[in-house]
């Protein structure tokens, strides 16, 4: 038996992890977290696109504590989300978010017998949070491995792929409408399309405009890159 736990959240890094794990684990759990954040619709949005493809154990953990600590335009209603990329780490960033996230999924993983730990973190095409690095998923998985005392291994399958690449896995799954109309990234907490003035619904945009301009060539760097 092979089996896997998703973070997800119900966007589109983390529905494509879903998509692409479906194809390659016989049993998957899926994990949302419920830490008040401005958005709560996003639960929703996860538990409908988990039934919709199939997925039957899924979780919500609830964790409110995050809100308490991690001061963010994600957990704070009263502060405005940033319309434009700056150089500095953006207020969209929940400090302390991954690492509680993953932790938190490896200790699910250690109840149900699973090694593998699924995650949509992205290096290639993200907003300069500190928590989407390799660097940072490697040191923490090599400490939850020391603390546990089981290799639960963190796997993500999104890391070195752009926004384009990852539409183009999507795509491959035959799942790049689903994901486009029923997800939500937007900052400001609208699905599909979103507000299209939020860092993260251009990179969502820009990324799939790159990837219908040039299927071709995105489809064969998103394979190499992921090993399909």
């Amino acid at each position: 038996m092979k089996r896997a736990i998703v973070l997800f959240s119900g966007g589109q890094d983390s529905t494509t992890c879903l998509v692409h794990a479906l194809n390659q684990y016989n049993e998957i759990h899926c994990i949302t977290f419920n830490y008040n954040q401005r958005h709560s619709t996003e639960i929703n949005i996860a538990r409908n696109l988990a039934l919709k493809l199939g997925v039957y154990i899924h979780t919500v953990l609830e964790i409110p504590l995050l809100n308490e600590l991690a001061v963010s335009s994600l957990t704070r209603p009263n502060i405005s989300v940033p319309t434009e990329k700056i150089d500095t780490i953006p207020n969209t960033f929940v400090p302390g978010r991954n690492i509680i996230f993953l932790t938190i999924a490896a200790i699910y993983a250690y109840q149900v017998q699973a090694n593998i730990v699924i995650s949509g973190i992205c290096e290639t095409d993200f907003s300069g949070y500190p928590d989407c690095r390799n660097e940072f998923v490697q040191a923490l998985n090599r400490a939850v491995i020391i603390g546990i005392g089981q290799n639960i291994h963190f796997k993500t399958p999104l890391m070195w792929l752009n926004k384009a690449e990852i539409w183009a896995l999507a795509d491959y799954y035959h799942k790049l409408e689903l994901i486009n109309q029923e997800t939500m990234t937007c900052y400001n907490g609208i699905k599909g399309v979103g507000c299209g003035n939020c860092q993260s619904c251009y990179l969502r945009s820009h990324g799939l405009n790159n990837y219908l301009t040039n299927r071709t060539l995105v489809r064969t760097n998103m394979k190499e890159k992921i090993g399909l």
